[in-house]
């Protein structure tokens, strides 16, 4: 059985339907927070309402269980900037106690979403998993963190880690509505309804968009696969301006954008792009195209 935390999320459900697929049984940890069960629904996992802040909470989801995806997470970076002491007994505390309650119940092997953002912003481009990490931000801090605990958890007690450095993941059941929600969700709403899009700056800075199912697929590769690479990448390697997204949703909608053009955000990333020879080398070579994606989202409704 795989424990997913945080697997009512917009890309934990994914990585549930993933699982499924190739006929894991999958139970979720989650405490609902920014989750949703009807992400879940149609869905044959075992949803346990909990937190991964509680140690009975994870003794419990663990019993039976032989692999673990951690994406539970506080995912909003402006909010670790607000209050970084509540993210970090999330994002870091969190993490450490779901590998100790790992050690508790001899469980090894461990897939952990870590993020682009331990990366400095506007530096080397693209960025490889040997770039000297940098974040700008507690939340970047913390999943760097985690990747360390990883690492010291299988030199000291034999765990089999893979940490996934997530580019900018985009798909249906990523909420608009949300503060945390990325700009394609939020554009592809805005389209349907009509309303304008605000774009900061010339629109021109440019981001690594992979689809969700793209990403799922990945993980429930990897969760059985101990020889995989401890630490990897996951972006296509190509980047696409905002301008870019914008004609690429008005196709998905056949509706035309109305774009207002607001001053340039003080720290705005301009270029993100992933290296991904090590995601290559693994066997991840096909990637949704951008264009299908949106779609795929479109056509689902968000």
């Amino acid at each position: 059985m795989v424990l997913v935390t945080g697997g009512a999320g917009f890309i934990g459900s994914h990585v549930c339907e993933a699982l499924l697929a190739q006929e894991e049984r999958v139970r979720v940890l989650d405490n609902l927070a920014s989750g949703k069960r009807s992400n879940l629904e149609g869905l044959d996992v075992e949803l346990i309402e909990g937190d991964i802040r509680s140690e009975s909470d994870l003794d419990g989801a663990l019993v039976g269980v032989d692999a673990v995806v951690h994406l539970a997470a506080e995912p909003s970076v402006a909010k670790s900037v607000e209050d970084p002491v509540s993210t970090h007994e999330i994002n870091y505390t969190g993490t450490l106690k779901v590998l100790e309650a790992m050690r508790r119940a001899n469980v090894s092997r461990i897939v952990y979403a870590s993020s682009a953002a331990i990366y400095t912003p506007n530096s080397e481009e693209p960025h490889t998993e040997v770039s000297a990490p940098d974040p700008t931000s507690p939340y970047g801090m913390d999943k760097l963190a985690g990747e360390f605990a990883l690492r010291a958890y299988g030199r000291l007690h034999g765990f089999k880690p893979t940490s996934l450095r997530f580019f900018n993941i985009y798909g249906e059941r990523q909420d608009p509505a949300s503060p945390y929600s990325g700009v394609i969700s939020i554009f592809a709403r805005r389209i349907a309804d009509e309303a304008p899009l605000r774009v900061f700056g010339d629109g021109m800075q440019s981001r690594d968009f992979v689809y969700v199912k793209d990403l799922a697929a990945l993980i429930a590769r990897l969760v059985r696969d101990e020889e995989a690479p401890g630490l990897m990448n996951v972006g296509k390697g190509q980047s696409a301006t905002l301008m870019d997204l914008v004609a690429a949703l008005e196709k998905a909608t056949g509706k035309k954008a109305s774009v207002e053009h607001a001053a340039p955000r003080a720290g705005d990333i301009r270029v993100s792009r992933a290296g991904v020879d090590r995601l290559q080398a693994y066997g991840a070579t096909v990637w949704t195209p951008l264009e299908d994606g949106l779609a795929r989202l479109v056509a689902a409704g968000g």
